[in-house]
């Protein structure tokens, strides 16, 4: 579905450490590419996994998990994202594949677009160890809705204090936007994903000996960093995810 999240990736500074961290985890198996990693659960995509760019490193960018937005045109949205506040920090095509863009937002969070037929949907509502939800974690949601409508053509629709709603041009349910002061997110916005997990107590105790830290633990879901501490994401029970959710 176009302008819906359907896949992330995971920028490391260190692969060889990073890796391994999530096939213990997860039970996903990489695999090379050129330069990037694509992670398989069995004979299924679900992720995908880069060294960081030496410009990021540079300027101490943490590890981070990438969500990735499906568009019909990606130098349309390019446009728009410019007139909107957006910054445009890459744009690039490659034969065979498509075409992409990393843009970060009127406060800083990143995404990435792609425009084409290559890179499948890996967001699931029911199989353990896979992407089912993407959100956003922004300091001041008021800086950021009209650049989100404006867009990907999204109603934002606020569900209860700090908490929005994020809903496609049919009406679909496809992701959060969470309203979080500095002193409890840290200093960057972000997008975070979540993975659904068949029982949030053992893969807590897999993440944990693993090296990965909790942060933070809600009703249904637990948030982590992984081992390079910085690259946040969730687990929570692929069962207990809410039925509107769009896949």
């Amino acid at each position: 579905m176009l302008n819906n999240p359907f896949f992330v990736d995971i920028s490391t500074y260190s692969p060889k450490k990073t890796m391994p961290f999530y096939e213990r985890t997860f039970g996903w198996k990489y695999y090379k590419t050129d330069n990037y990693f694509t992670a398989f659960l069995g004979n299924t995509l679900v992720s995908g996994l880069y060294e960081t760019p030496e410009k990021f490193k540079q300027m101490r960018m943490p590890h981070f998990w990438m969500t990735y937005i499906k568009v019909a045109n990606l130098n349309a949205t390019i446009d728009k994202a410019k007139q909107l506040g957006g910054i445009i920090e890459l744009s690039y095509e490659m034969n065979s594949f498509g075409k992409v863009a990393l843009i970060r937002d009127p406060q800083g969070a990143g995404f990435t677009i792609y425009e084409g037929d290559k890179l499948k949907n890996t967001r699931t509502k029911n199989t353990k160890n896979t992407l089912i939800w993407n959100e956003l974690h922004v300091s001041d949601i008021t800086k950021i809705i009209p650049f989100y409508q404006g867009i990907f053509n999204w109603h934002i629709v606020q569900k209860l204090n700090g908490i929005y709603e994020v809903l496609n041009n049919e009406d679909e349910y496809i992701a959060d936007i969470l309203e979080i002061q500095n002193q409890y997110k840290g200093k960057y916005e972000y997008w975070v994903c979540t993975f659904g997990v068949e029982n949030l107590a053992t893969s807590k105790k897999l993440i944990l000996e693993n090296g990965g830290n909790l942060i933070n633990r809600e009703d249904n879901r637990i948030l982590f960093t992984d081992n390079s501490n910085e690259a946040f994401f969730y687990i929570k029970r692929y069962d207990n995810l809410q039925d509107r959710v769009s896949s």
